[in-house]
């Protein structure tokens, strides 16, 4: 009667509404591998910048602070865990008593004795030593699945811990791209400031020849000394990108060391997209929506085991007596137990609030669910059309740089020989700076969509592309790293220790639980074609000949790049799809 008055009251649950279908590719777009599956140092291929991201995975602040989030996540486990299970304390106590003669129970103490003859004491003393068990009986699972529920947060907690790693190691690599664009635009502003001043001792030369007027010394003047106060801007925008790249790898302010290579020549060439289907498996933040939803869904049947009604089970054994030399006489033994079935029966409101509750943050859950999904689908869309359309407009902004460099050179010759006005030199050599600096801010847009694009299909977890993750190396210190992590080499790496607790629900390791096989990869479907790879490699040509697009047709793949051309340099075949410099 208890389980009927109590549970024919549960209100009706509401069910979240179905999701758009993922599609099978990406706009058309599709490859057999995929490059979430490369690790960062073939991906990269750059000794400095791997090693500033293994200084950064040992390091960063916000990382640590992640890590002990899973720690107490873990340790909710175990809290949830003894929940379920019977509560055994022990204990003594000790004390006196005495009770007013005028009273019934005095007046009944005063003629009472104990065994063996002798009355009690006054005042009375009274000490024990016992056992004692409490224990809610699981009828209804509530406890098992809090417990559960606590297991699939910390699973969440994990994949949301890696999820940063993988925007920490974009977050590097972006950084570190846009302080080799500064290096680049400091080179240009010193050449252009260097082809001014020749122009400013020409015009001087011209007027003290009364061929020219103070106006033209002025205005090349003028304009050195714009372009030697945005060194200095240029020169502060470094430093504050040092710096940010130094926080990241936590560590204080100080140089950061560089490949010097070609900015605008280092371009790319292979990038494995997959299939949609494995952004559930790839993306870091996917899995952890995943955890929720299915955190979420036990809290509600955690929420319904309310309506129904509790056995609760106490029971205690022990000696008592009023003096210690009689406590563990047989006659001093005692024992007692007791059940407790309680149902709600008036007034549930508080109850039912919880319910509902519960089920507004599952159907949230659920839509947080849908909407990762589609935020990852979309922004590999945008980051692998973002790579190709900048490719395409550096190719063009070369072109436009190369046009200038040369009418520079003309204006430049024809004002020394008194054949052109100034005007015509300051403004050529104006447009030729203002395209030079569009074009470092278009690659280093083109190299950050590229680094995104790889986060975004779930690269940067991986170390290597033999598997070892961060999970394996997160309790070395960072002088460690570079000799257990060599650039292209596969090197064993200790697990790090504290990692004993098996995985939930049988236990509580630091390694994420698998995913169920809810979501596997679709196969590539046959009205989607599979696609050759595309263009994802940072590596600059290996000679000083222009970069020049090639011809794509219908079914070429969303991005090719130009294929290098032959070079003596070791370059091993597995590092194919990288972001790399020649050795």
């Amino acid at each position: 009667m208890l389980m009927v008055l109590s549970g024919c009251s549960i209100p009706q649950l509401c069910c979240p509404q179905p999701g758009p279908a993922m599609p099978n590719d990406f706009n058309g777009k599709s490859s057999a591998e995929n490059t979430a599956q490369v690790g960062i140092d073939e991906f990269f291929n750059d000794p400095v910048l791997t090693n500033l991201i293994y200084e950064g995975l040992a390091s960063n602040q916000e990382l640590k602070i992640r890590n002990q989030e899973v720690q107490i996540a873990r340790n909710e486990i175990l809290s949830r865990r003894g929940a379920y299970l019977p509560f055994v304390s022990v204990g003594a106590r000790g004390g006196f008593d005495r009770t007013s003669r005028y009273t019934p129970l005095g007046a009944a103490e005063d003629q009472l004795t104990y065994p063996g003859g002798g009355r009690f004491p006054d005042p009375l003393g009274n000490v024990g030593l016992s056992a004692n068990l409490f224990w809610q009986v699981d009828i209804w699972r509530q406890l098992r699945n809090a417990r559960d529920s606590a297991t699939q947060r910390y699973v969440e907690a994990v994949e949301a811990r890696d999820y940063f790693v993988t925007r920490l190691v974009a977050e590097v690599a972006e950084n570190y791209y846009e302080l080799a664009s500064l290096d680049k635009r400091l080179v240009f502003l010193d050449q252009t400031i260097e082809i001014q001043k020749q122009s400013l001792q020409v015009a001087e030369a011209q007027k003290e020849a009364a061929r020219g007027t103070e106006l033209g010394v002025q205005r090349f003047l003028a304009e050195v000394r714009k372009n030697e106060s945005q060194r200095l801007i240029v020169q502060q925008r470094i430093i504050e990108v040092e710096n940010k790249i130094n926080f990241l790898a936590g560590r204080y302010p100080q140089r950061v060391a560089r490949e010097q290579w070609d900015f605008i020549n280092l371009d790319s060439r292979i990038l494995n997209v997959g299939v949609p289907a494995q952004l559930l498996q790839n993306r870091r933040d996917i899995r952890a929506a995943e955890r929720e939803l299915a955190a979420s869904g036990l809290d509600v049947q955690v929420a319904r085991a309310n309506f129904y009604p509790q056995l609760n089970i106490s029971a205690g054994v022990g000696f008592e007596a009023f003096n210690p030399r009689y406590l563990f006489d047989p006659g001093a033994f005692i024992a007692n137990t007791a059940g407790d079935l309680v149902a709600p029966l008036i007034n549930k409101k508080a109850i039912r609030a919880e319910y509902q509750s519960a089920n507004a943050r599952q159907l949230q859950a659920a839509y947080d669910y849908q909407r990762t999904v589609l935020n990852a689908f979309t922004e590999v869309v945008n980051r692998m059309a973002k790579v190709e359309n900048y490719r395409q407009s550096v190719l063009i902004k070369q072109g436009q740089v190369k046009a200038l460099e040369e009418s520079v050179s003309v204006a430049t010759n024809l004002f020394q020989n008194a054949r052109a006005e100034y005007v015509d030199v300051l403004l050529s050599q104006r447009d030729l700076l203002e395209a030079r600096t569009a074009l470092i801010e278009t690659k280093q847009q083109q190299l950050s969509a590229i680094v995104n694009a790889y986060q975004a299909l779930g690269g940067g977890y991986l170390l290597t592309s033999g598997g070892t993750t961060y999970a394996d190396i997160r309790c070395l210190p960072p002088e460690m790293l570079p000799s257990m992590l060599p650039m292209g080499e596969e090197t064993p790496v200790p697990l790090p220790g504290n990692e004993t607790l098996p995985v939930p629900p049988g236990g509580d390791s630091l390694m994420p639980a698998p995913l169920a096989p809810a979501a596997d990869p679709a196969p590539v479907p046959a009205q989607s074609p599979v696609l050759e790879p595309a263009g994802m490699s940072l590596l600059p040509p290996t000679t000083g000949e222009a970069v020049l697009p090639v011809s794509y047709g219908q079914h070429e793949p969303v991005i090719r790049m130009q294929h290098l051309p032959e070079s003596t340099s070791q370059i091993p075949t597995k590092f194919e799809n990288s972001l790399r410099n020649p050795q």
